[in-house]
Parts: structure tokens; sequence; C-alpha cells
């Protein structure tokens, strides 16, 4: 697990950009607040509002999150409002939180920008139960917010715009297809309203007043999961993540018991690993926020051992929530979510070819680049939705190995894929008149993976190794297509992927 994080491709080092700069942005916010006169609960609510705006905003474009940015307060202030004016008012927070819950997942169908302003509202109404806001203290709050949104804005699009040197990147949309409880943002905001309420309701059992951590478990397990089979790995993958981060924490941060200089240099480090770790590994970003909030505690006067087993009992109580809502309530299961991303990577598959065959036959125009980015995002998206089924605890070996046979055929796919772009790339490669032969059998290899051609594969018995390299690639891509279907194409009883 540790070499998977510090080990994992950084293209461009923009993990290592993106935590820098989550680190210099967070920390502007902290200042500014403290500048501003803002008390230790205000500086507190404008750390935690900038690292919100630097982590859920991901537009494609730089104009794009920048839009992002400015609505943050649009969906924050109010919701931060609300939850104040409504502390004293146990029923009536209640039944809010949860319909903050709802619409926040629901908003997720109008893209990323959805999916932030969702994620910012829900976690306004999760930090006024962190710091117990009360409407006396909302003023305060509210400049907290708006300062600490401006201070991130200002490193992201001023000091340090980064992406401006860089294409826009693909992101994927979610196969969010279909109407009423069809599709699937209706059915994950049911579920996630149902997780939390449970969640909600357990954890005030277990304890009055940090049952919210609960719910934020709940929250957070459903973020960027599709499929059951996702959320319940998710699930465990945050129970770890806790436990490692609180035994850390009794380490680390109960020794340092809230002292100003070596809280402020740890909580530095935390929001590096939360945005270093996040795109790799969930247990470790989740190691990264448990200490975060263990810090955070520990500044806030109140950390203790006790809190620090409290906290993993109510992420328990959180997964089983989220486990409970998405095993009963409109289950979305892993083997329709799989199988919508497995067809887009190999359409991708197709596009990346035709353009590559375009450049080599001398069309200037042709651009498959773009295309292999996108095919990387895609595929990104097929290992997370197969996780589940390559779990170590899977308890079917037979669905594990092909579903990681179906994995390794596509990375070959895109191996292959990469050396074609690559030899299409150089100017001195020159069309040959086979190429448009070996362009349409991998045409024909995608259709019948798809459903879109005769549904059986023609047999054209085996070939003598290329000479050309961009040849060569077109084989190796059309042989690991043709293997690709006996994974891909089995008995309705004993699907590749589902649970």
């Amino acid at each position: 697990m540790l070499k998977r994080v510090f080990v994992a491709p950084d293209p461009g080092r923009t993990r290592l950009r993106f935590a820098t700069r989550a680190v210099l942005g967070i920390g502007l916010a902290v200042v500014v607040c403290g500048l501003a006169g803002q008390s230790l609960m205000g500086a507190v609510t404008g750390g935690l509002a900038a690292l919100l705006a630097l982590f859920t905003v991901t537009d494609a474009t730089v104009r794009g999150q920048a839009v992002t940015t400015a609505l943050l307060p649009v969906a924050g202030l109010p919701v931060l409002a609300v939850a104040a004016e409504l502390h004293d008012h146990p029923v009536a927070r209640d039944l809010t939180f949860l319909a903050v819950v709802g619409a926040g997942v629901y908003a997720r169908r109008w893209g990323p920008r959805g999916h932030s302003l969702g994620v910012f509202a829900f976690m306004t109404f999760f930090v006024a139960q962190f710091l117990h806001a009360t409407p006396g203290r909302l003023p305060e709050l509210c400049v907290s917010l708006v300062l600490s949104v401006l201070s991130a804005a200002t490193v992201r699009f001023g000091l340090w715009c980064y992406e401006r040197r860089l294409p826009p990147a693909p992101v994927p949309a979610a196969p969010h297809g279909g109407t009423g409880l069809a599709r699937v943002t209706t059915r994950q905001a049911v579920q996630a309203t149902a997780g939390a309420g449970i969640a909600l309701v357990v954890g005030q059992l277990v304890s009055g007043q940090r049952w919210y951590w609960a719910v934020g478990a709940t929250w957070w397990i459903f973020v960027n999961t599709t499929s059951r089979g996702e959320t319940l790995v998710r699930g465990f993958r945050r129970v770890l993540g806790t436990a490692l981060g609180i035994a850390l924490g009794l380490l680390v941060a109960l020794p340092v018991d809230g002292a100003v200089l070596p809280t402020a240099v740890l909580t530095a480090v935390c929001v590096f690993g939360i945005f270093y770790t996040a795109a790799v590994s969930y247990t470790w970003m989740m190691l990264c926020v448990t200490l975060l909030a263990e810090l955070l505690y520990g500044l806030l006067g109140v950390l203790e051992p006790a809190l620090l087993a409290l906290r993993l009992v109510e992420t328990g109580v959180g997964v089983l929530g989220a486990a409970l809502a998405v095993l009963f309530v409109l289950p979305v299961t892993t083997h329709s979510v799989t199988d919508v991303w497995i067809q887009r990577a190999l359409h991708c598959v197709h596009a990346c070819t035709a353009e590559a065959a375009a450049r080599l036959a001398g069309d200037a125009h042709a651009d498959p680049a773009p295309r292999v980015t996108e095919l990387e995002h895609l595929l990104g998206r097929v290992r997370l939705s197969v996780a589940p089924l390559v779990h170590p605890l899977h308890p079917m070996p037979g669905r594990k190995a092909r579903a990681r046979r179906v994995l390794g055929l596509l990375d070959d796919c895109a191996r292959e894929i990469r050396g074609l772009v690559a030899v299409a790339a150089d100017p001195e490669a020159s069309h040959d008149a086979r190429l448009a032969a070996a362009c349409w059998r991998v045409e024909a290899a995608v259709e019948a993976l798809t459903g879109g051609g005769a549904g059986r594969f023609a047999s054209t018995g085996p070939r003598p190794p290329a000479a050309e390299p961009a040849l060569a690639h077109l084989d190796g891509l059309e042989r690991a297509l043709s293997e690709l279907a006996t994974p891909l194409r089995t008995p309705p009883g004993s699907p590749l992927v589902g649970a």
C-alpha cells in the first residue's frame, strides 16, 4: 500500500503540484482570517472552506473552475445560515441535513460543477455541526468562508495556475442516463439519504455530540462511486484508513496536545497528504483526513483517547448505513456500471486507432493524442468499477480471475494504442497500404465486442509479425480485442461482473 502511493506514476508531477498548491492556498486562507481578526473557530472554518474550494472543483477548463469557485459561497452561505439557525432545533436540523444530503448527491446530474457545489453545501452543514455553530457566530463564520474562498482562488488562478499550460483534462461523464428512478444520480440520491438517515439515528444513539461523524462517513463513501460494489469497497477502505489514522494520532496528535507551532506543521503535512494521495489511495487519504481532524480537535482543546475511539465507532456506523442503503435501496449493480465503462473504453480505442491511421495517411489535422488521454481516464474508471471484483476479500475466485483478465487485456490495448500514436507522431512515418485493412479489422473487433457487429470475430488465421511498427501495434491491438471476447462473453448465469 505504501509503494502504491509513493511509486505511483505522476505525469507532469501533477499530484505534487496539486498538493503543494493546496498547502499554500489553505495556509494563505488561515493567515488572512487571522489578519482579519477572526477567532480560532473562524480560522478553522476558513481553512476547511479553502480545502474544499481547492479539492472539490474539477471542471475541465480553467474558466469553468473559476465559475464553479465563484459559485461556492452561493451554495455554502445559505446552508451555513440554516445550520446555525437550527442549532437548537434538533428535529428540524436533522431533517434539513438529510435534505442537503439528497440534494447534494442529486446535483451530480449536472456534471462536475453540480458535484462540487453539492459537496461544498454538505460540508458547510457538516462544519457547522463540527464547530457547534450558533446564530451569534454566523457573521464571523460567513466572513471566514468568503475570505477563504477568495484566498484559495487567488492562489489557484493567480499565483499558481499550472493548468493554463496544460490541455483541458477530459473528465469522462459518469453513466447517469435514464429518467426518474432509472437515472443513477436519482437512485444514488435516494440511497445516500437513506444511508445518512440510518447513520444519523444510530450515530445519535452512540453519541449525542459527535453523531455527525457517522453522517459524514456515509456521505463521503458515496462520493465518486456508482455501483454497490464500489461503495462497499470504499466503505472498507474508509474504516481501514480511519483506524490507521487513529493509531497514528495516538502517537502524534495526543502528545502535541494543541501546541500551535507543531500543530501547524503537522496540519500542513496532512493537507499535503490528502491532496497527494487522493488519486491513488482512498485508505491513505482517510489516514491523513483522520489525523487532520485529530489535530483540529487538539487545537480546540477537546482531544482525548475516548474521542478517538468514538470516531472509529461513528465511522463504522456511517459505513453500515451506506452498506445497507446500497444493498437494499434501489441497488445499482457492479455489472451494469462496469459494462458501460468498458463499452466506452472500447469505442475510444476505435477512435484512437482511426485518428492515428488518418495521421499516418497524411492528414495533418488528425490528432490522436487527446483520445489517448481520454482512454487513460476511461480505463481509470474501469479499474475503479472493477475494484470490488479484484479485491482480496472477494469470495468468488472465478469472477475475480475473469475481471483481472479483462483489466490486463484493456491495459494491453492501451499500450498498443500508445505505441501506435508514438509512431504516427513521427514525421518520417509513412502510410502502408495494409494499414487500412488492419484498422478495418480493429473496427470490426470493437463492433463485435460492443454489440454493433455481427457478433462473431472473423477468423483471419495467424499472420507473420509485421515489419512496420504501426502494423505491429495494430496487430497487437487486434489480438487483445479478440482475446477480450472470451471473458466479456460469459453465460448469463455467470456474468463477468455482478454483485
